[in-house]
């Protein structure tokens, strides 16, 4: 079994639909408005927070994050009007076209829970990150990950707000690598150089609701674990669910001015296993179009992510290989997408 298949391999029950009332205690609520203050105790102070999160359930919300709600108002009416147009129109900036991880994906195009060969995830999506000019070095050299985005022609609106929403997306995930170097006890700064070209992925989502009896093949986004450092998510409606200790699903609702924090693969191999990447899923009962916005907070591409010193000694070894954060983010892509980029 390959490194990749082992670390998703899960044994549970996927017929059972349902969301329980259940605590990790719950998915803990950290304000971060006091990473910017001067006092380094008040900033050690929200840093322990987000390590009892990080440790104890691998999500939490952040309030007191900066980013312009009104932002996220233009980004979801933009992805609605986009989502609403004829299917030919959006596959004319398919990402299976693309040269690079950028584009529209129909559904089909990504089967998360990629455990299970014949689930069926029930969303369309569109992929944009970090703008780059055409002469990066590493876009001319077939990087899939750098270069420009694939912009849809329609409506001109997407373009002006998602774009925006990746820069302060970019920004709070700057913050937050501040946050986490604290809470392991880190230097403030010592994630700064490998995340000075990050590989920041925004995927907009469109969940159609699912009524009636549903198909356990067949919801959302099956189980998976995100594969990069962080995700930072805004979603306009309930539907997502995260596993606990006891193989329960748990609700993660929207909660007003907050975004929804949760731990990657690449900082759980960082951390030795200290930091948690929790399986979740969505399943749109809501009865509503369901829209979310997941910003994947890789860091660079050719960054090493192995064993920080502070997460191992003589009783705890290192259980990760080193290696590469864009050769491990481009493997987990080729395993879940219908398209299958190239490493460089």
């Amino acid at each position: 079994m390959s490194d990749l298949q082992s670390r998703t391999q899960i044994d549970l029950d996927r017929s059972d639909l349902s969301a329980q009332g259940l605590d990790f205690n719950s998915i803990p609520i950290v304000d971060i408005a006091a990473l910017d203050h001067a006092d380094i105790k008040e900033r050690s102070f929200v840093a322990l927070q987000i390590r009892d999160a990080c440790e104890r359930v691998g999500f939490f919300y952040v309030k007191n994050h900066g980013v312009r709600q009104q932002l996220q108002h233009e980004v979801y009416a933009a992805a609605k009007t986009f989502f609403a147009l004829p299917t030919q129109q959006k596959l004319a900036v398919a990402i299976t076209r693309s040269d690079r991880h950028r584009g529209y994906c129909a559904q089909g195009v990504l089967n998360a829970d990629i455990n299970n060969p014949n689930a069926v995830d029930v969303q369309e999506a569109y992929e944009v990150s970090v703008e780059l000019p055409a002469d990066d070095e590493d876009y001319l050299a077939g990087n899939p990950m750098y270069g420009p985005n694939l912009w849809p022609e329609r409506p001109t609106a997407f373009r002006t707000a998602v774009s925006a929403y990746v820069d302060e997306m970019v920004s709070l995930g700057r913050r937050l690598f501040r946050g986490f170097a604290l809470a392991l006890g880190l230097e403030e700064h010592w994630f700064g150089d490998k995340i000075t070209k990050p590989m920041g992925q925004l995927r907009v989502i469109h969940y159609p609701p699912q009524d009636g009896p549903i198909d356990p093949k067949q919801i959302g986004i099956g189980a998976h674990t995100d594969y990069e450092c962080f995700t930072i998510l805004s979603q306009s409606a309930a539907g997502l669910q995260v596993q606990n200790a006891a193989a329960q699903w748990v609700a993660a609702p929207p909660i007003d001015g907050a975004l929804l924090i949760n731990i990657g693969d690449c900082m759980e191999r960082w951390t030795n296993d200290q930091f948690r990447s929790t399986l979740h899923r969505v399943i749109n009962r809501s009865g509503l179009d369901r829209y979310s916005l997941a910003f994947f907070y890789g860091a660079n591409y050719h960054a090493m992510i192995e064993c920080l010193p502070c997460c191992t000694d003589a009783q705890r070894p290192a259980r990760y290989p080193p290696v590469r954060a864009g050769e491990w983010t481009i493997r987990n892509i080729q395993a879940a997408y219908a398209y299958k980029p190239n490493l460089v």
